[in-house]
C-alpha cells in the first residue's frame, strides 16, 4: 500500500535550520520520493518503508535537539503525481 506524509518539522531553538536541514537530507538519501516547499516536506512511498524510514530518522531528529514540534499527515495513496485542475 502506498502512502503520502507531510511533516512539517520544528525544532524549538536558535540552531533551527541545521536541524531541518539535516533532517531532509536523511530523507532524500533514503530512496524515497522527497519534495519540499517553504511550509513542509512530503515523502511518497510504501507504507512499510516510508514509516520505517520515518521512525528511524524522527527519533535520530530529536535525539540531536533540545525541544521540537514535528506536525505529520498521512494520506493513503500516493499524491506525488497531484497537480491542480483549476
Amino acid at each position: 500500500m502506498n502512502i503520502s506524509v507531510e511533516l512539517t518539522f520544528s525544532p524549538l531553538q536558535s540552531d533551527f535550520e541545521v536541524h531541518i536541514i539535516g533532517f531532509i537530507k536523511k530523507l532524500r538519501a533514503s530512496g524515497l520520493t522527497v519534495l519540499e516547499n517553504p511550509l513542509s516536506t512530503q515523502v511518497y512511498g510504501d507504507y512499510d518503508r516510508v514509516m520505517k524510514v520515518l521512525n528511524e530518522e524522527i527519533k535520530t531528529a530529536f535525539d540531536l535537539m533540545d525541544k521540537g514540534l514535528l506536525y505529520l499527515k498521512i494520506v493513503k495513496s500516493d499524491r506525488s503525481a497531484y497537480e491542480p485542475h483549476f
